[in-house]
């Protein structure tokens, strides 16, 4: 399978969001990636519903949401309503994770998981089964234009060795400081999806860093 590049819209210009959804349309992408934060799991806020729901009729693409929130739980079939087609919570945010996860399936979304920088992959060993995508944080959550973590690399190829140990079909997602320098490198070592935010909409040409990245 080729990989995935998903575009964060936490580096576009929020003034100019519609224009952002369109510009991911018609390039190589395969998501669109919305960052969801609520201020307490993450000291940051991003948008919520309404803007999502409101992104959602300008796009074809699927919507990979991923949840920087405390008790996620209570939101899943509004964030299915919104248009999500990809839901990630936080291991660190459940307390119950496998009943997240079927909750979110029963909604009739993938599921996902995101691990902080500092959580060890195997602590989704018993889980990775019922997972669809698991988001790897290469930098530590809340704000976008974080250097990216070396050690990164490293995760990746444990969680691809334990993704064949577990019989997972989980495609692993690296997000945080992901770009052109070092695309290639995280590829080779498991990676299936990369999100992108200052890489592309930082870029001069936006549209030729979104291909860059699908070429790897």
């Amino acid at each position: 399978m080729a990989h995935i590049v998903a575009p964060s819209l936490l580096s576009a210009d929020f003034a100019e969001l519609g224009t952002a959804v369109d510009l991911i349309e018609r390039s190589d992408a395969g998501w669109h990636h919305i960052d969801v934060m609520d201020g307490v799991f993450v000291p940051n806020i991003s948008f919520g519903l309404p803007v999502i729901k409101s992104i959602r009729k300008r796009a074809q693409k699927p919507f990979d949401v991923h949840l920087m929130i405390v008790r996620p739980d209570q939101f899943i079939t509004a964030f299915r309503d919104a248009g999500a087609d990809i839901l990630t919570v936080h291991f660190e945010a459940c307390s119950h994770l496998h009943r997240s996860l079927q909750a979110i399936k029963a909604a009739g979304m993938k599921a996902g998981v995101a691990l902080n920088p500092h959580t060890p992959v195997s602590m989704l060993e018993d889980v990775l089964a019922d997972i669809d995508v698991v988001c790897m944080m290469s930098v530590n959550p809340g704000f976008g234009g974080q250097k990216f973590i070396e050690r990164t690399y490293t995760k990746v190829a444990a969680l691809k060795a334990l993704r064949e140990k577990t019989g997972s079909k989980a495609l692993i997602e690296i997000d945080g400081g992901v770009g052109a320098e070092n695309a290639r490198k995280l590829l080779e070592a498991g990676a299936d999806v990369l999100v992108a935010g200052n890489s592309v909409f930082g870029a001069a040409d936006p549209i030729a860093a979104i291909a860059g990245l699908a070429r790897g």
